[in-house]
Parts: structure tokens; C-alpha cells; sequence
């Protein structure tokens, strides 16, 4: 889950990470009390939404008083950034900049621990920095059992080529940020810019985190920080369910019993697709090894309640699960959902391969639900899907 600026913010103030006052507005009116609230002096106006490239998109504006941190705002509220609406502003205190730095930390999975970033030449062109001077940006390993301890801050400066003096106040600030890191259970934690400013202040200016969601149940808290408002309702309905789906924009509803093979599926439904007006994969759902039938029956009741669906692609390897349990699943789940007065009209493809895989498909023969279509391969029944749901958006 990526947290908001104004979120991280408050995140690195509970660990005493140096950062400047800030404040979320939804109006204009907020805006000016907040901007009062702050001290009625210079501020910025910076839209809260969770991409880059803010500042450059005018969502990041300048304010020498309360009423004008109304006006700015009210300019960069229902602001469209790069496909997202500006719902909220953070008014921010300003601040005198004598130099930009860099910072992150996040999880390296290759090599199955953490690694920290930092440069001397932070801003806006970070990424641009990493491209065209790679030398510029220090890179270290951080063991995940130790953390950012003074030893580790100080080889960090040291490489990224802090001038001794600043060296010896970001040191204590990158052990901090490395706090924040390891309490929340983050995946990435990032300053850009960190910055000194002319009275020789080291603050964290603008901040970005990125929580684990696996941790969720250490961190009841973290409930808080979602973003329902922008939350696919569809997305959120199979999170209370407890399933791996991503919400795409196609007209093939998909499940699949495996993160590969759904990703498989995604590929060779979009493939066929192409000969059949172009339809493409709706969603992305993983019901993982035990296909019961309420799982079966939670998975489609998410993707027949989504209006762009037009069939169904069920692809399922049996393994541990064997496939007479899952054909068992769709039947009881039809089952289950008619009985609830679910539609269960849109054409169900099913593919059935592996563990007991005859048996499965006798199963489903002799249940003879006039929505399931049996298909030998995958390639088949991916075809299938694609001309139903094209027929479908066709008559």
C-alpha cells in the first residue's frame, strides 16, 4: 500500500525524523485555516496523489499567504495528474533551501535484503540522475538483521560523497528513516529531496512510503491509511473475501488455481482476443491451491458482478487440489450463487487439466449448468472465452 505525502509525513513526525508542519485540506476554506494554522506565512500548496511528477504538472504552487494558499488550492484540487484527481492539498511550510539530497531504502528481493540509496543531487530528476550518472548515486547493501545502524548511516555518506559536516547531521536522520522502515513494515521508504536549508537544518521535505500488506495483522493501524475513496469497489469486495484479484479493463473474467498460471491465462486470452474484436482479460484472479466451493463461489460472484465480464475463463491445473474437487467447486458454487438469486447467465469456459482430470470433467457433464462450456486445452478454451464475450459485445 503507497501511502499519500501527507501520511508519510506524519509517519517520519512519530519517529522524529525532522520534517516541516504540514496540513490536509479538501477545500479552499481548509486551505486558508490551515495556511492560519501554520502561521499565516509563506507555504506550499502541493496536491496529494499517489504518483510523481506533481510539480511539473502545476499540482505543487507557491503561497505567500493564507488566502492565497486558498486560491492555489483551489486551483489544484479536481486537478486531473496523469489519469488521478487531486481530491486533497497538503499545506506545507516553507522552507529556505541551500541543497537537495536523496535517500531510500527498500527491499532488494534478488538478493534477499534491504539496499539504500542516497545522493548529494536530489530533486526532481532522480531518475534521470540514475540513467545518466549512475556514479552520482551510492548504492549499499543493508542486512535486514541489523538495519541502518551509525556504522551503516556513516558508509552511506560516505559514499554518496556528503561533505563532513552535513555527513555528521544526516547520519542520525537515515538511522531514523531506517526506524520508520522497519516499524511499519515498509517496502520502500524514499526522501526526495532531503534538504539543508540556509540556517543548516537537515529536514525531510517530501516523503514516500510504501507498506508491506503482509504485515497487515501486525499493524491494525495501517487500516486507517487506505484509500477507500479509490479503491475499485469490485477490488475491495474480493479483499473482504480474502482473494488475490486485480480489477483490469477486459471483457474475460478469469480464474485460475496459481499466480503463473493466471498470468499464463492473462497472456493467451489476450492473444486470442485478437481475432475476436480485440476483447481482452478483466481481471486477475489467483483462488490459490484450495478451490473450494465457497471460494469458487466468492471468486464468481466478484467477476459476474462486474458489468464489463462477458465470459468467464476457469483454468485450473489439478495438483494438490485434484480436479473432481474443483469441478465439485463450480458446480456448488453455481449452486450457491443461484440460490443467493446471483445471475450465473454469462457463459462459464472451463479448462481442467492434471490430478483426476476425467473425473472432473464427467462431473461437469453430468451437471450439464447450461452457462459451462468444457474445453480439452488452453488455447481452446481461451478462443472460446474471446468469441463469447466478443458475441456478447457484438449482439
Amino acid at each position: 500500500m503507497d501511502l499519500f505525502e501527507y501520511q508519510a509525513r506524519d509517519m517520519f513526525e512519530r519517529y522524529e525524523v525532522p520534517v516541516l508542519g504540514g496540513l490536509l485540506a479538501r477545500t479552499p476554506e481548509e486551505a486558508v485555516a490551515a495556511a492560519e494554522k501554520l502561521g499565516g506565512g509563506t507555504v506550499v500548496v502541493k496536491a496529494q496523489v499517489k504518483i510523481g511528477g506533481r510539480g511539473k504538472a502545476g499540482g505543487v504552487k507557491l503561497a505567500h499567504s493564507p488566502a492565497e494558499a486558498g486560491e492555489k488550492a483551489g486551483e489544484i484540487l479536481g486537478m486531473d495528474i496523469k489519469g488521478l484527481t487531486v481530491n486533497a492539498v497538503m499545506i506545507a511550510e516553507g522552507a529556505q533551501i541551500a541543497d537537495e539530497y536523496y535517500f531510500s531504502l527498500l527491499l532488494d528481493r534478488a538478493n534477499r535484503s534491504y539496499l539504500a540509496m542516497a545522493s548529494v543531487e536530489g530533486g526532481m530528476e532522480i531518475e534521470q540522475l540514475a540513467v545518466e550518472r549512475p556514479e552520482a548515486l551510492a548504492k549499499v547493501e543493508v542486512d535486514p538483521n541489523v538495519g541502518i545502524d551509525e556504522a551503516k548511516a556513516r558508509e552511506i555518506v560516505e559514499q554518496a560523497n556528503f561533505a563532513p559536516d552535513v555527513a555528521e547531521q544526516v547520519v542520525p536522520v537515515l538511522q531514523k528513516l531506517s526506524d520508520v522502515y522497519v516499524g511499519e513494515d515498509a517496502t520502500l521508504v524514499e526522501v526526495n529531496p532531503l534538504v539543508r536549508t540556509e540556517d543548516g537544518k537537515i529536514i525531510a521535505l517530501d516523503g514516500k512510503v510504501s507498506l508491506d500488506e503482509n504485515a497487515a495483522f501486525r499493524h491494525p493501524d495501517h487500516a486507517e491509511l487506505e484509500d477507500t475513496a479509490a479503491t475499485d469497489p469490485l477490488e475491495a469486495k474480493a479483499k473482504e473475501k480474502d482473494l488475490n484479484y486485480v480489477k483490469l479493463d477486459g471483457n474475460v473474467g478469469i480464474i485460475g488455481n496459481g499466480a503463473g498460471l493466471v498470468m499464463s491465462t492473462l497472456d493467451v486470452v489476450a492473444y486470442a482476443g485478437e481475432n475476436h474484436g480485440n476483447v481482452k482479460p478483466a481481471n486477475f484472479l489467483d483462488i490459490g491451491g484450495g478451490a473450494s466451493a465457497d471460494v469458487m463461489a466468492a471468486g464468481l460472484e466478484v467477476i459476474l458482478g462486474d458489468p464489463q465480464v462477458k465470459s468467464v475463463f476457469v483454468n485450473v491445473f489439478g495438483g494438490i487440489t485434484a480436479c473432481d474437487q474443483v469441478a465439485s467447486g463450480i458446480v456448488q458454487a453455481l449452486r450457491l450463487l443461484e440460490d443467493r438469486g446471483e445471475k450465473t447467465d454469462k457463459p462459464l469456459v472451463v479448462r481442467l487439466d492434471g490430478n483426476n482430470v476425467d473425473a472432473g470433467r464427467q462431473i461437469l457433464a453430468e451437471a450439464a449448468h447450461p452457462a459451462v462450456k468444457l474445453e480439452d486445452t488452453m488455447d481452446g478454451a481461451a478462443a472460446k472465452a474471446a468469441e463469447l464475450a466478443h458475441a456478447a459485445l457484438e449482439g
